[in-house]
């Protein structure tokens, strides 16, 4: 049995929020109060007194982060729950899996430039944590393994990795690949030098002519630095107005 025993009232609705999010059993008591006969484990706040029996184990909570505290818990009611792999989807608006073992315990989709802040933050207190990214966008992914230089990153060839999607699934395919991703082993890199393809280069001019207000489109050698991440495409058009001037 969980059992959540905290005065904290903010560390108690963040945790009993996350654990029926996760349809997880539990029970809550004061702290003063005994804990049941069957209790396993118990999530306390940083200032809760509580008499725990040494066959029970402790989670200490912070209230900023109950989400942590409630996947530790997890881990301990699972055993020993492995390593902590992040799959990385790489795209316009990567999908995101962090992985204990085999079980998925976060998931994510940002935009290309916040990967970085969230996989960092996912691996924060992990022991030996492990990323790994699907070779497909490698523009995008090149910069996000240059983001990643103090993580160990794996790329992963990620050829079949996106399921196939039934109805009212709609979004869900790039999360879908990252858990994929994150269960292929790959090839340890330390960063990706990546020349553009002629192809990449249009796509990134097209993307170019559909931001600005007035259907223009940056120049090749403005493409290659958005490429290479160098200017984002608002940048990018604002310095290729200035060259006209």
């Amino acid at each position: 049995m969980i059992v959540v025993a905290t005065a904290d009232f903010e560390l108690y609705h963040g945790v009993v929020t996350e654990l029926r999010d996760r349809g997880v059993t539990f029970t809550t008591i004061e702290p003063d109060e005994s804990l049941p006969d069957r209790t396993e484990a118990v999530v306390v706040g940083p200032n809760d007194a509580v008499t725990v029996p040494d066959a029970v184990a402790v989670v200490e909570a912070n209230p900023a982060e109950p989400r942590r505290a409630v996947e530790d818990l997890l881990a301990i009611m699972r055993g020993e729950a492995g390593r902590i792999v992040v799959g990385v989807d790489p795209g316009e608006k990567p999908g995101i899996a962090v992985l204990a073992g085999e079980v998925v315990i976060g998931a994510f989709q940002v935009p290309a430039d916040q990967v970085g802040e969230v996989v960092r933050r996912e691996v924060e207190e992990a022991t030996d944590p492990l990323v790994r990214i699907g070779d497909g966008a490698r523009l995008i992914g090149s910069r996000i393994v240059d983001d990643l230089a103090d993580v160990p990153v794996e790329v992963v060839d990620e050829t079949g990795t996106t399921p196939y999607l039934g109805t009212g699934t709609r979004g869900m395919g790039d999360v879908l690949a990252a858990v994929n991703i994150a269960r292929i082993e790959g090839e340890r890199v330390d960063s990706i030098d990546i020349e553009p393809t002629a192809g990449e280069l249009q796509r990134i001019k097209e993307r170019s002519r559909e931001a600005g207000a007035d259907n223009r489109a940056i120049d090749e050698r403005l493409a290659r630095r958005v490429a290479a991440g160098e200017l984002t495409i608002e940048e990018a058009l604002a310095e290729h107005r200035s060259d006209e001037k």
